[in-house]
């Protein structure tokens, strides 16, 4: 079941001299387990971490209808995987297989490892991302299942959820699946309840919303404190970035996601000018990796937990969350990013989630596997998605308002676009209706410059057009421009919300405290380097407030 080129990775042996070191860790206890005795199994919540001693562990994928061997662990490997840092519950079941001999490491004792020990923490760190990439791309782990119609909007938000918090799934597609029929059946669901989440022979729920599946599934942990020291409200590049800096340093730090880690890059099958990566790399890849790094060193990404508000009456900020809980923190960082706008087009909204996608990855490609696919959009995001759709549907057309692809658009990916030849480029073209039925059909586009209209027929069409901030939780004192951008820096010591006797730091609001980084900062440099790198120095002026206190 395991792919051979990540085993090296996925599944290493500890040396003779690290596992003699656990004979003198106070966090290691020896245990002694049977032959057919559980470790732990798919489904527990705070499991341990387990390093073979003697003898050996199955790991066995118990989510389909028939258990299998995932690996068999020896002498010097051991078990786990992300969820010993994020909090999620275990996917998989450990079983002694013989009489064995391990280590435990209790739940919170896995991070005070990782940070404490540098070589054996990345060994760790490094299986378990390779790990979860596997079970994630094997192809035969059938993890959580979800049911649905690739028509209906509610299956498309689930699915979206899942692959934003990189938990491996396999979607049943009522509209092509043969087999839907006789699950549905098993669990005594009819077509109208779904979508529905399975998890091996258990019916998770049905039509769950993000909260309840967060929490079915183990990925919403309660949150350690009511005050922080930072809160950063989003988990895009700019969150993540402040996230690792703010935790490494000692400060008390948790980040508040309203869906998932990545933010608009995440939604980016590559990236191909971040620093470091020179064949690029999946925006979502990246966000996990950002992700588990921030874990590393204490921080807490909650998820989902959308704040609709911040007061600032008291002696700190209070931020406001979805479902009426409350934090407070000394500094608040708004790294909440932006949205690609709706398209201005007759029956968009209709088909949003069912015809109508703001993301081009694997989740959503099969929906246009050997059709035609439409993209909107002139920027790198819109590029990035036509050359990726490229490789799945029989054709794409790009659609671009202006007269020129090489406006707002990368040269190397623009000459990437012109080079392949099911890429359609629609200059001087917007986008008039959508029409279908229960699924998007056709859409009319018409040329600005001749005036002439044309029909397309699509089932997919994705959308990046625009930014428009997340920003209608601020509340007044908190100024933005007429684009509604938080502004931040020097010159807003002139504003009557400014009460502090310096000037704002450069990423500061015109609130003493409340930091802004990334997509959401008026004048911000759109692009992932230029986000995390203003995350990170937003740290730096959090530092300087808290010192001032």
């Amino acid at each position: 079941m395991i792919a051979h080129d990540l085993n090296t990775i996925a599944f290493p042996k500890l040396t003779d001299e690290q596992m003699a070191g656990l004979d003198r860790c106070s966090a290691a206890m020896l245990k002694r387990f049977r032959d057919g005795q559980r470790l732990f199994q798919a489904g527990d919540r705070d499991f341990g971490f387990f390093i073979v001693k003697s003898g050996k562990v199955q790991i066995v994928d118990e989510s389909g209808d028939v258990p299998k061997t995932v690996t068999i662990h020896g002498p010097g490997n051991f078990t786990g995987d992300v969820a010993h840092l994020t909090g999620e519950a275990a996917l998989v079941s450990a079983v002694a297989r013989g009489d064995c001999e391990v280590y435990e490491i209790a739940p919170g004792g896995v991070r005070e490892i990782i940070n404490l020990h540098p070589a054996l923490g990345d060994t760790i760190l490094q299986a378990f991302i390779a790990r979860r990439q596997l079970l994630r791309e094997s192809g035969e782990f059938a993890g959580i299942r979800v049911i649905g119609s690739r028509y209906s909007s509610d299956t498309s938000r689930v699915r979206d959820f899942l692959a934003k918090n990189r938990l491996p799934f396999t979607w049943l597609d009522l509209e092509a699946n043969p087999d839907v029929t006789r699950i549905l059946k098993q669990f005594g669901v009819s077509e109208a309840d779904t979508p529905v989440v399975t998890w091996g022979r258990k019916l998770i729920l049905r039509n769950p919303s993000d909260r309840e599946l967060a929490e079915a599934l183990g990925i919403r942990r309660a949150l350690e404190h009511t005050t922080y020291d930072l809160i950063v409200v989003g988990a895009g590049p700019a969150g993540l970035g402040a996230a690792v800096y703010a935790a490494s340093e000692g400060l008390t730090t948790v980040v508040l996601e309203s869906a998932g880690p990545g933010g608009q890059a995440g939604r980016s099958m590559r990236i191909e000018n971040y620093l470091g990566f020179p064949t690029g790399i999946a925006g979502s890849e990246l966000a996990e990796r950002a992700t588990v790094q921030a874990n590393k060193f204490g921080a807490h990404i909650a998820v989902p937990s959308p704040v609709i508000r911040l007061t600032l009456e008291g002696q700190y900020p209070t931020l406001h969350i979805d479902g009426g809980e409350k934090l407070t923190a000394k500094c608040v960082l708004i790294a909440s990013g932006a949205d690609y706008r709706r398209l201005p087009a007759e029956g968009c909204e209709r088909y949003e989630g069912c015809g109508v996608y703001y993301a081009a990855t694997l989740n959503e490609a099969p929906l246009c596997r050997k059709a035609e696919a439409v993209v909107i959009g002139g920027g790198n995001s819109a590029g990035q998605a036509a050359v990726f759709l490229s490789t799945i549907a029989r054709k794409v057309y790009l659609i671009i308002r202006a007269n020129d692809l090489y406006a707002n658009m990368s040269a190397y990916l623009a000459r990437r676009i012109q080079q392949t030849p099911n890429i359609e480029v629609l200059l001087n073209t917007t986008v008039r209706a959508m029409r279908g039925d229960n699924h998007l059909r056709e859409i009319e586009i018409v040329n600005n410059e001749t005036g002439e209209a044309q029909t397309l027929t699509t089932a997919a069409v994705f959308s990046f057009i625009g930014a428009e901030p997340r920003t209608n939780w601020l509340p007044p004192e908190i100024e933005k421009d007429a684009k509604e951008f938080v502004r931040t820096g020097a010159e807003l010591v002139r504003s009557p919300h400014w009460t502090a006797k310096r000037e704002p730091f450069l990423l500061e609001t015109s609130r003493a405290g409340v930091f802004a980084a990334g997509d959401v900062r008026a004048d911000s440099i759109k692009r992932v380097a230029s986000a995390v790198g203003e995350g990170a120095m937003a740290v730096k002026f959090v530092h300087e407030y808290l010192k001032a206190m």
